[in-house]
């Protein structure tokens, strides 16, 4: 056999593995990435509506603020914030989180949608679930809105 038939084989070859090595890798770049975005939105999103609870004047007041600033920093970080559960507490009465001396806690849960992968590997679209728990002390030295 002749050698100058395989002449130039070996850059198609290359060509053709760095293809099919690079095109996983950043799948998994991008789908990490998206994750970790998420991540981020979700904890921004409790930390926001902790303080926006805090700082209004009644209960009432507080969930409004609350879940407006959750689905506001959820927003700024791309995430779907219509789909998001989020749950105010306090403690240690639940009814007025708004007395000296109380912890406001806030929980969201939401998910992310893996990019690029069809809803027929499932039911649904490949997901991650993100949860997010926040807590801010109201204020021992704090006057209650009673």
């Amino acid at each position: 056999m002749n050698r100058r038939d395989e002449r130039g084989s070996a850059l198609i070859e290359v060509s053709w593995l760095g293809i099919l090595l690079m095109v996983p890798l950043m799948y998994v770049v991008l789908s990490v990435f998206d994750v970790q975005r998420g991540a981020f939105g979700v904890t921004a999103a409790s930390r926001a509506a902790a303080r926006a609870y805090a700082l209004a004047p009644s209960p009432a007041e507080g969930e409004a603020r609350a879940a407006a600033a959750a689905r506001l920093a959820m927003r700024d970080q791309g995430l779907d914030a219509d789909s998001a559960e989020i749950d105010v507490g306090c403690v240690p009465d639940p009814g007025d989180c708004h007395l000296p001396g109380s912890v406001i806690t806030v929980d969201i849960r939401t998910r992310v949608d893996l990019p690029l992968l069809p809803a027929m590997l499932g039911s649904d679209t490949p997901s991650f679930r993100l949860d997010a728990h926040h807590r801010v002390p109201y204020g021992t030295y704090r006057e209650g809105h009673r």
